[in-house]
């Protein structure tokens, strides 16, 4: 080794750690807070977690970010008494415009200032939602198998009903011809369900590019104001500085249409509906392939947020699966379509709902030059 490199790694060896680079680089929430629970402190996970920026979080105290009992203060406030570490597992935090979580929380004073105190929070539900994710995925393929068999095997058949059945509505009675329609009618119906089950058995790899996702959002909010949602209120909390997605435009639309028009369903005919549109950089979060030693970042997260009637508690671990809605007649599509076009782009979808607040979070890998333009990322 030459000298000059023993000198350069001698040195680098002398310089102290940068704690706060390297705090700010973990994918825990990490907040620091006074002796009045004010915010002093806070890493990128914990803005993306609160939804604030560090600037704004420090104009906050701890009960203004949680709602109710806040757990957080009384834990804050344990730890100044007992002078010792704390650990408290699965806390509900009910934040006041963002879906609660459930999270396992450290707390310990900081050695330089006895009144501050450290909190480092790690969801618990993140686990849960990747496992969750990969089942969304066992179940769009199996659909995928099913469409295959019933495009070839209803379709034809259908088609020879429906020609009969008009045969038949020609020749009938006018006491008769009602029945005829309802036979063309129900055809057609069924036909359109196998249609849109045909999707699912495209298992063509999707072509990506550098997708803009802030210009796919600002689509959706057109079409969305143009016609269902033009009763709605929609608002929008954008990342200025997020890098693309690499993904196919079009079925990106047509996943975020489904997620909007499905929020305007549950708003119904209210008169102060909300839909919120945001997106955030989010690092740390990484999801391995099935199958493969290899994982993938997914900083990128899209929310499509309203203060419609919720999701029941008994249809959110299946809310996914294709077959599964609380509308009287929805065929249950839409949202395995959504689960399918975000898998197809790497990536993962969760719901978050209680009353008046429901969030579907989707998290998408970034762009990178070099990757294949098909194929999964």
């Amino acid at each position: 080794m030459a000298p000059r490199d023993k000198t350069k790694k001698a040195s680098d060896a002398a310089k102290p750690l940068d704690f706060k680079a390297l705090v700010q680089g973990l994918p825990h929430v990490v907040v620091v807070v006074d002796a009045t629970n004010r915010i002093v402190f806070a890493n990128f996970a914990a803005e993306n977690f609160f939804g604030l920026g560090e600037a704004l979080l420090k104009k906050r105290a701890l009960p203004a970010l949680v709602a109710f009992a806040n757990p957080l203060t009384a834990l804050a406030d344990q730890v100044r008494h007992t002078r010792g570490a704390v650990n408290e597992y699965e806390l509900d935090l009910a934040m006041p415009d963002r879906p609660a979580r459930s999270v396992d929380v450290f707390a310990s004073i900081l050695n330089e200032r006895e009144d501050y105190v450290l909190l480092m929070l790690q969801q618990r539900n993140m686990a849960a939602m990747i496992e969750r994710q990969l089942t969304h995925r066992g179940a769009a393929r199996s659909v995928s198998a099913m469409a295959a068999v019933l495009a070839h095997e209803i379709k034809n058949p259908l088609s020879g009903i429906r020609g009969a059945a008009q045969l038949l509505e020609a020749g009938a009675s006018e006491e008769d011809q009602p029945l005829a329609q309802l036979i063309t009618e129900e055809t057609d119906r069924i036909r359109d369900l196998v249609d849109r089950m045909e999707v699912f058995g495209d298992e063509r790899p999707v072509s990506k590019d550098a997708v803009n996702i802030h210009s796919v959002l600002d689509h959706v909010k057109r079409i969305a104001r143009a016609g269902f949602a033009r009763h709605i209120t929609i608002q929008q909390s954008f990342d200025p500085s997020l890098p693309s997605v690499p993904g196919n435009r079009d079925k990106l639309i047509q996943a975020l249409l489904n997620l909007v028009k499905n929020s305007a369903e549950a708003i119904g005919d209210k008169n102060d509906g909300v839909i919120t549109l945001s997106t955030a950089f989010r690092p740390g979060l990484s999801l391995r392939l099935p199958n493969s030693d290899s994982s993938v970042k997914l900083p990128l997260e899209i929310c499509v947020s309203d203060n419609g009637s919720g999701v029941p508690e008994d249809v959110k671990p299946h809310l996914f699966e294709p077959f599964v809605t609380t509308k009287a007649k929805g065929a249950g599509l839409g949202l395995a379509l959504v689960a399918k076009i975000v898998g197809d782009h790497g990536g993962v979808i969760e719901c978050e709902s209680r009353s008046r607040l429901t969030t579907f979070r989707m998290l998408l890998p970034m762009y990178q030059p070099s990757a294949r333009k098909t194929g999964a990322i």
